[in-house]
C-alpha cells in the first residue's frame, strides 16, 4: 500500500489500515531504520488496562457500568 509524507514530515497511514487495526490519534509507534530507504514501524503495546474504562462506558446496556468517586489515600 502506498502512502505519503505530509508537509509537516508526518507519515500518513491509509484509512483502511487505521480502521482494520483500530489506530486512533495519539497511538504511539516506534520507528527503526533498518537500512538506507528501509524502515520498520511498530505500534507500541498499550498498558494492560489502558482503555478499560472507555470500553466499559461504551457497553450497549445502559447502566451496566457506573463510574464512582474514589476515596483519597491522603487520610490513610
Amino acid at each position: 500500500m502506498k502512502t505519503k509524507i505530509s508537509s509537516k514530515g508526518q507519515i500518513v497511514l491509509p484509512a483502511q489500515i487505521r480502521q482494520q487495526d483500530r489506530i486512533k490519534a495519539g497511538d504511539e509507534f516506534e520507528l527503526e531504520r533498518l537500512d538506507r530507504g528501509e524502515y520498520l514501524l511498530k505500534r507500541r503495546a498499550a498498558a494492560p488496562n489502558e482503555g478499560a474504562v472507555d470500553w466499559l462506558l461504551e457497553c450497549p446496556e445502559k447502566g451496566f457500568f457506573v463510574a464512582i468517586e474514589s476515596e483519597s489515600t491522603d487520610s490513610l
